[in-house]
């Protein structure tokens, strides 16, 4: 049925209901239980139609450990454990679900269980489950809101697999995201509890290393690498099968009757166990303002009918669809019918008839139990035309939606939905699938049945052939011959896991032998994405029907199917010419698996003839042959297991005495018994500065117990907050109507420009240029759509929510001269729009033969043998795209003023405490003394709240000092996305050139590049952040002659701001892109360009400093690049992988190696900066705040190593609480990795001051003395316990200002050219990664095989955190170089409306890195003696650095696809443009079936070995 019209119900008539229904036996409260409980009937009471299970959780119960991330179920943050008793099977089903999807009401008569349930920190002894242990133990938290979801899909998966295994644990997982942590690590964690954990390294002969009785004589590298790690005491070495084995003892065995596996069931209620019959259930919202107001779980099909007969309802069981439509689309139902699972009609799981032809399964069935049951079936070796019936459904459904979706999910609501891009509806399609529909005759108790094949079920889009009152019952799938009849799925999304299909497709079909040749007698091809529904491609089986089952009869198929589903190329959902290339490539793959499995099928045959004459009638003829090389079109990831995946971290053993780094050269010494009793002390506990120790808030984290801001308990009075935001923008903003909105009740305000004037407030603000505005003053132009307007508050979220929607907005023309509205790079470029004040440059060298490059022919590839001496010239372009934040916690702010309104205090997840503090005291017109930020912890950040996340809190501030009552904001998912910005999209064009040396190396000679970015609607923090890609876009390679220069384009999307890398990322890709082109120019080997131009030490910059140790630290990336090459056996690998693409026509394999080096410090000088407050006790605790601020990153954890070692204390008598600007002030933002860096400097600082103070009274005491003691002593003798330290970057190694010009003594040739501009970084952080690829060139899906990183951190703080690091910031580069694709409405995406808006708005649209993305070996070392004098404890920054690294998976696949392009139309240049989407990788093959579909697409406009896939820049 369609949603209400109306978006306000004020009065339920279903109230009057209820009577009745309470006479047929209807409760009219939810019985649920949580964590082992009844829930009281007075909380019961207020679930709610219209409310989700996590709502009524968070609100009602106050278990606030399960977190809202996204809100469509596309996170996992959710995740709840529901357990239901099945009377049948006498047994727990126990299903993790979305609880932000998941309604409340449909939990009756269920037990949730929530993070909270299953430990707590609470109890001292044993309140963590293994799982939460395990994940503690293993560092698998990093910023920690992703972590309980995690948890508790982990405690799921073990409640229903108490003995599960490593290939299980690797199904499951599919439902959840990190951002933080790459995912090793949670893999390791997950697999230690796992029954199959290994015992350490295994060798090829399958015996683990160590237990080897030919140890000693073994030569095999795992042998050899596995001895040397043993016998190196320097090195520590740990594994997943480490991890795995350590584990194996201490958590598998079952001492005792009760088994922590045992506890989801000893905790399940037995009042569930001893109910006769569900009971039915009615509730009625009497006063419900939005959405649904009724709910009706009938327990008996009939009586289910006779509720839907009745009209204006609809159907829910998993809520997957309907949860989105009404928190997206806003739809409303006035009346909401769950079938309860007591209609065994409808939940019948699938079941064989007797005559074993057809398999028939209730609509309502769960998608898992469809999945695992048709796995079951197709493990029957007994019945070889079942299991060919189930394997497809099978492979299918693994791939569906997610774990958590597919437990609710069921085929009937898929069906009814109608997607124009569902999995299983072509699917069934294709195998002669049948619906049997039903409703209630006459509202009696006699049905109507009749049948309709899925086929004919799809009308037009979202439409279905269901008749009024009807529903779909079950499905009858046909069961397939056991020979000669043939299906296949097959599905491509921008991601495996957890995705919605690109294209999907059934095929099926039966084929005939006349002794000579084999015929088609009949096929069925079945597409979604390639329609408004799901389309039957009748014309191609038309052209199949009746033809010799061969190559050629396929080829022209191809051709018919291209005609029959072609696609304009401004389609909904673009992507035109790959959507027809997938179709024709699905056919291509259909082929070549029918022809692999027809051979199986002849031998099975020819072995034994009798088992299939009623299947095979006359001789048998032989099929056509395949080639092996051709074998590799049938890999299908659907039918393949998911990886085995393993990591190694090795990293040098903690020093007895740590490192000496800067704190030697900048603090006093402390030389005094004190100091020295404390080191003695912390030598003796083992030092805790290089320790791997676990992050300090680790263990809440994994209980669910770490608050965030939208977890804090609320203050008496609080409302809750919504943004009012623009739709459009370009035009005038003229007026806002609220009156509409304030006729709601419960709704307090709807505030704008106006009000926050009236409280004498500033409206400006911005991070470094004053261009922006809290509200959007009436009158003014609108720069970007959902520019803040206004904020609603109410008294409920959901009341503020549809306050803000009920406000009209009136907009004006756009003004004269703003023909277009400019959205890209190449908009802003034809339009001259930038931010001018941005435009930099830096030159050095010979600028004249810059100058004269662009008068320079590009020397043609391949045109002819190069000389030594000959100067190899090539110009071209390069695009690197935006990339979402999505930290998974979204930004939110609590504003409560104090005092009447003279003061606020401002919870906020902000990196920028002090900016937040500075521009919530502007808007309202209150002294910043009177304003105080507090920061326990966020949820992710990586740059994208060191400013975005100010105007939210101080449009808060402006609501909350108003109405003098605290107000709290937590942004939607969406919302955050549309408004918050991105990284930044760069655009660049180059001319470089090389010469040909000797040795037929190549020498650079040349490059000057011009850098793009992609600013958006305001300044933020855009400039700087294209000073640091000119400062990067060298790489680390020395171009004598070097000219780059950047600036910011100004458009209507939302100000981009800082992300992990800050612009570095970009250059460097930029740079890399050059190398490429000239390696392939100069016919040199990529690997010889890198390694043979790689800068030395006493090379200089472009930027003035000098290579090597005093200047910027040790220069340690050639010799990483050299032991990586060494011991990976790189050059072994490249002829080895030249073997196997030369033996796999549709797979190819890439490897690459690549360098980083990243500057460590801000460049602005002013930003070096940092203080800490540091209190001892008289107990021997220290309690430490610092200007920081802890997002995930360990910061929190290194200072209290810090802290601890200079007191000598353990770290647990150490402790950060928040951060808040009234403990330490003028705080700059926490970024540029340099945080470590200057609030361990600032903490050892104020440590030291106080070891100084204690000196006199430790003289005083017996020598072993404890630190309580003398800090007891000290108090009493009036001893300031307190300190505040404060740390500066020296003068002379931070600062760099590109607007001095040279002075006119400046030593030329003495002093770097531009060292006089200043000296931008302290030091660098450097790496080397070295990934293999492989990928299929008929889909464009890759598999990352194997990723090395070697990393040079210094002397590690922390070993296992910045391990951390280096995994989480690979993975984040990998997501942007790859998967991570933004989309705008802008010329290449014509159907995105409005122009300017943002499409990829959550995980639905926008896909990161999930569980299964990750190296299948991803192997990370830190390099040893690697002592950096130029940071704390010889450390080094670690955040930001490795990001680049994960680029290299993007260097890899292109590799692969130059060796299938050298296959095909040749070795030339082309750009490869990032991210290598599914769909890039697979138009870039450039082979025959892309380009003709790119030629039908553009009407022979466009060759397909120059075609560019769209996209937003």
């Amino acid at each position: 049925m369609p949603p209400n019209s109306k978006e306000i119900v004020l009065e339920n008539e279903d109230v009057e209901l209820i009577p009745a229904f309470e006479k047929r036996g209807y409760a009219t409260t939810p019985t649920l239980f949580v964590n082992g409980s009844k829930v009281p009937e007075a909380l019961a009471k207020q679930a709610l139609p219209n409310m989700t299970l996590l709502t009524f959780l968070r609100t009602v119960m106050g278990l606030t450990g399960s977190k809202l991330g996204c809100a469509e179920g596309g996170c996992g943050a959710c995740t709840v454990l529901l357990s239901q008793w099945m009377p049948e099977q006498n047994e727990i089903r126990h299903a993790s679900v979305n609880a932000c999807l998941m309604p409340v009401l449909a939990a009756h008569e269920c037990h949730v269980t929530t993070v909270e349930g299953v430990g707590t920190v609470k109890q001292k002894e044993g309140g963590l489950h293994p799982v939460q242990q395990a994940m503690v133990d293993m560092h698998g938290s990093q910023c920690g809101f992703c972590t309980p979801g995690i948890i508790v899909s982990l405690y799921t998966l073990l409640s229903n697999k108490k003995t599960a295994t490593v290939n299980q644990l690797e199904e499951h997982l599919d439902g959840n995201l990190c951002r933080c942590t790459g995912y090793r690590p949670i893999w390791d964690a997950a697999k230690s509890l796992t029954l199959d954990a290994e015992d350490g390294a295994v060798g090829p002969c399958g015996t683990p290393c160590r237990e080897c009785p030919e140890r000693d004589e073994c030569e095999m590298d795992c042998n050899v690498e596995d001895k040397a790690a043993e016998e190196n005491e320097k090195i520590c070495c740990t594994s997943t099968g480490d991890k795995m084995n350590q584990y194996k003892e201490t958590l598998l065995k079952d001492e005792s009757g009760s088994s922590w596996r045992d506890q989801p069931n000893e905790m399940f209620p037995e009042d569930l166990k001893t109910l006769e019959a569900t009971t039915p259930l009615l509730v009625v919202d009497p006063k419900a303002q939005s959405a649904s107001s009724t709910w009706i779980q009938p327990t008996t099909l009939s009586e289910m009918l006779r509720v839907v007969a009745e009209g204006n309802c609809k159907l829910v069981v998993g809520n997957t669809e309907v949860g989105i439509e009404v928190r997206f689309k806003h739809a409303l139902y006035p009346k909401l019918v769950h079938p309860a699972m007591s209609i065994v009609e409808l939940f019948q799981a699938p079941t064989l008839d007797e005559g074993k032809t057809t398999l028939t399964m209730g609509s309502c069935c769960p998608l898992s139990t469809i999945q695992h049951d048709c796995g079951d079936f197709a493990a029957e070796a007994d019945n070889v035309s079942l299991a060919r019936t189930c394997q497809p459904m099978h492979d299918m459904l693994r791939w569906f939606a997610s774990t958590q979706i597919r437990n609710v999910a069921c085929l009937g609501g898929n069906l009814v939905t109608a997607s124009p891009i569902s999995d299983m509806n072509p699917l069934l399609a294709s195998m002669d699938a049948t619906l049997t529909l039903t409703k209630s005759n006459k509202g009696g108790d006699e049905l109507e049945r009749r049948t309709c094949k899925v086929a004919d079920f799809f009308v037009r889009y979202r439409t279905v052939a269901l008749q009024e009152g009807e529903v779909v019952e079950r499905v009858q799938v046909p069961v397939l011959a056991p020979v000669l009849n043939y299906v296949y799925p097959f599905k491509q999304a921008r991601r495996r896991e957890d995705d919605i299909s690109i294209v999907t497709s059934g095929m099926r079909i039966q084929l005939t032998t006349d002794g000579k040749s084999f015929s088609i007698q009949d096929v069925a091809l079945a597409f979604g994405g390639m329609a408004p529904t799901t389309v039957m491609a009748p014309k191609t089986a038309e052209a199949l029907v009746g033809q010799n089952f061969s190559e050629a009869t396929f080829d022209k198929a191809s051709e018919v199917l291209l005609q029959e589903l072609a696609l304009p190329e401004a389609v909904p959902g673009g992507q035109a010419a790959y959507r027809m290339t997938l179709a024709v490539s699905f056919l291509k793959k259909f082929y070549l698996s029918v022809l692999k499995d027809l051979h199986a099928d002849v031998k099975a045959i020819k072995a034994n003839p009798a088992s299939y004459s009623s299947y095979v009638l006359g001789d048998l003829a032989e099929p056509p042959a395949l080639a092996e090389s051709e074998a590799s079109g049938t890999s299908n990831f659907l039918a393949e297991r998911k990886p085995h995946y393993q990591g190694e971290q090795k990293y040098p053993a903690p020093k007895v005495v740590s490192s000496q780094g800067l704190e030697e050269k900048e603090l006093p010494p402390v030389e005094s018994m004190a100091a020295a009793a404390a080191a003695a002390a912390a030598e003796k506990s083992g030092a805790p500065v290089g320790k791997a120790v676990t992050h300090q808030s680790g263990p809440l984290h994994c209980t669910g117990e770490a608050l965030y801001v939208d977890d804090i308990p609320l203050p008496h009075g609080t409302l809750h907050a919504c943004l009012v935001l623009s739709k459009e923008c370009g035009g005038v903003f003229e007026s806002m109507d609220s009156e509409a909105a304030m006729a709601i009740s419960g709704v307090e305000g709807i505030f704008s420009y106006k009000d926050l004037v009236a409280l004498g407030g500033s409206n400006v603000l911005g991070p470094v240029v004053l261009d922006e505005v809290v509200f959007l003053p009436p009158g003014e132009v609108v720069r970007t759509v959902g520019q803040v307007l206004g904020i609603a508050v109410a008294e409920t979220l959901e009341l503020a929510e549809l306050a803000a929607r009920h406000v009209s907005v009136k907009y004006g023309p756009r003004p004269e001269g703003s023909e277009k509205i400019i959205v890209t790079i190449d908009d802003a470029i034809e339009a001259n729009s930038y931010y001018e004040s941005s435009r930099h440059s830096l030159a050095r060298g010979d600028v004249a033969l810059l100058d004269s490059l662009p008068l320079t022919p590009d020397t043609k590839i391949g045109s002819g043998e190069l000389k030594p001496g000959d100067i190899v010239k090539v110009s071209g372009e390069f695009k690197s795209g935006a990339q979402e934040h999505f930290y998974l916690e979204v930004n939110g702010s609590l504003v409560v003023p104090s005092e009447a309104d003279t003061n606020l205090t401002v919870y906020c997840s902000s990196q920028a405490p002090t900016k937040t503090q500075t521009f919530c005291a502007s808007a309202t017109g209150t002294p910043a003394s009177k304003v105080v930020v507090r920061m326990k912890r966020m949820g992710g950040g990586f740059g994208g709240k060191e400013t975005r996340s100010v105007p939210f809190s101080a449009a808060a501030a402006v609501a909350a000092k108003t109405l003098v009552r605290p107000v709290k904001l937590i942004l939607s998912r969406s919302d955050d996305m549309k408004i918050s910005g991105t990284r930044h999209a760069f655009a660049s064009k180059y001319q470089a050139s090389a010469q040909i040396t000797e040795n037929g190396g190549a020498k650079l000679v040349s490059l000057d590049i011009q850098l793009y970015s992609n600013g958006g609607s305001g300044m933020d923090l855009s400039g700087p952040v294209v000073d640091r890609a000119l400062f990067h876009s060298d790489g680390c390679y020395d171009f004598p002659n070097f000219r780059c220069t950047g600036v910011v384009c100004k458009t209507v999307q939302a100000p981009h701001t800082a992300y992990r890398g800050f612009g570095g990322p970009q250059g460097i890709a930029a740079n890399e892109h050059v190398m490429e082109h000239l390696a392939l120019a100069c016919n040199v080997p990529v690997d010889d360009l890198r390694r043979s131009n790689m800068y030395k030490i006493g090379d200089t910059t472009h930027f003035g400093m000098i290579i090597g140790e005093q200047d910027s630290g040790k220069w340690n990336v050639p010799t990483m690049w050299d032991r990586l090459a060494t011991e990976l056996k790189v050059a072994q690998r490249r002829e080895d992988i030249a073997k196997f693409n030369s033996e796999h026509k549709y797979k190819k394999r890439g490897l690459t190696l690549l360098p980083t080096k990243f500057g460590i410090a801000y460049t602005a000088k002013f930003m070096n900066q940092g203080g800490a407050l540091v209190h001892l006790y008289t107990d021997g605790t220290v309690l430490v705040s610092h200007g920081g601020t802890e997002m995930g990153q360990g910061l929190h954890t290194k200072v209290c190593q810090v802290a601890a070692q200079a007191f000598g204390i353990p770290i647990e008598d150490v402790y950060v609480n928040d951060s808040s600007t009234d403990k330490v002030a003028n705080t700059i933002p926490t970024a540029a990795s340099m945080s470590t860096d200057t609030y361990g400097m600032a903490t050892l600082d104020a440590c030291r001051q106080i070891l100084k103070r204690l000196e006199p009274v430790r003289k005083e005491l017996s020598p072993d003395a404890s630190l309580k003691e003398i800090a007891k002593a000290a108090h009493l003798s009036r001893v300031d316990l307190s300190a505040h330290g404060f740390f500066i970057l020296n003068d002379v190694r931070c600062g760099f200002d590109f607007n001095v010009d040279m002075p006119p003594d400046f030593p030329v040739g003495e002093k770097p050219w531009n060292s006089w501009k200043g000296h931008p970084f302290n030091y660098f952080t450097q790496g080397v990664a070295c990934t293999e690829v492989e990928v299929d060139l008929l889909t464009g899906n890759h598999r990352t095989l194997r990723s090395d990183l070697m990393v040079d951190v210094g002397s590690s703080i922390n070993p296992a955190i910045d391990i951390g690091q280096i995994e989480g910031a690979f993975t984040q580069g990998m997501g942007w170089s790859t998967i991570e694709d933004v989309m705008y409405g802008d010329d290449d995406h014509t159907w995105i409306r409005p122009r300017g808006a943002l499409f990829t708005s959550g995980p639905g649209t926008y896909k990161i890195p999930a569980f299964n993305d990750v190296p299948e070996t991803f192997n990370v070392t830190l390099l040893e003696d690697a002592e950096n004098p130029w940071a704390v404890h010889s450390s080094k920054a670690i955040g930001e650095p490795p990001f680049y690294l994960g680029a290299s998976v993007f260097n890899a696949v292109k590799d692969a696809i130059l060796a299938a392009r050298k296959d095909g139309v040749g070795s030339d240049y082309f750009e490869m443009r990032m991210p290598a989407t599914s769909e890039r990788i697979r138009m870039y093959v450039a082979d025959s079936l892309a380009s003709k579909a790119v030629e039908k697409v553009s009407e022979g406009k466009v060759e397909g070995a120059s075609f560019q896939a769209q996209g937003s820049y």
